[in-house]
């Protein structure tokens, strides 16, 4: 998929990130791949969720780009899209910079006060 390039297009990529990681199950999935590739059956049997509810969350991991996936006869083998995360990545660091500027201006000013 090209990357995104309008601030909307960004954002919508955003928030189909946070959005899949804000399920526990999800997240599961993602700790399980990323050791290393699995299939369906194989995620199934390591969660307390049916195998077709595994598929619906793989789904959503595919739609925000966090996983992948190659059929491999009858089986489907998801993986790790690491490049996937970098939206998630990018609004984190975006947030934790605004976090510290503000931090310092408290810090700053506290420094003032004190002299």
């Amino acid at each position: 998929m090209a990357l995104p390039q309008t601030d909307q297009e960004v954002q919508e990529v955003r928030e189909k990130v946070l959005e899949a990681l804000g399920d526990p199950t999800r997240r599961r999935i993602l700790r399980l791949l990323r050791d290393e590739p699995q299939a369906i059956t194989e995620l199934a049997d390591r969660l307390p969720v049916s195998r077709p509810a595994v598929s619906k969350h793989l789904g959503k991991l595919r739609a925000a780009e966090l996983v992948s996936h190659e059929v491999d006869g009858r089986r489907h083998v998801y993986s790790l899209r690491p490049e996937g995360f970098q939206a998630g990545r990018e609004y984190l660091n975006e947030l934790w910079s605004v976090a510290l500027n503000r931090f310092k201006l408290v810090a700053e000013n506290l420094d003032l006060e004190e002299e």
